[in-house]
């Protein structure tokens, strides 16, 4: 499960930097990357951030003290 929520943390913080791009330079790097915000491979990657985000809800609520 530990590589489940790495590879989700992954996802959120691609997602977290190109919304990043978005805001500050009006500049949609997955967009850009995959050829335009309205293709498939761009909805793919947009929807598995998003999914990526859910999954990590819960990771807000256990208490992981290193023991």
């Amino acid at each position: 499960m530990q590589t489940f929520y790495k590879i989700c943390l992954i996802l959120m913080i691609v997602g977290g930097i190109n919304w990043g791009l978005v805001g500050l330079f009006q500049f949609d790097f997955v967009g850009w990357l995959l050829g335009g915000s309205a293709s498939i491979w761009s909805r793919i990657v947009f929807t598995l951030v998003g999914v990526a985000a859910i999954c990590g809800i819960p990771g807000l609520f256990t208490d992981e003290t290193g023991e």
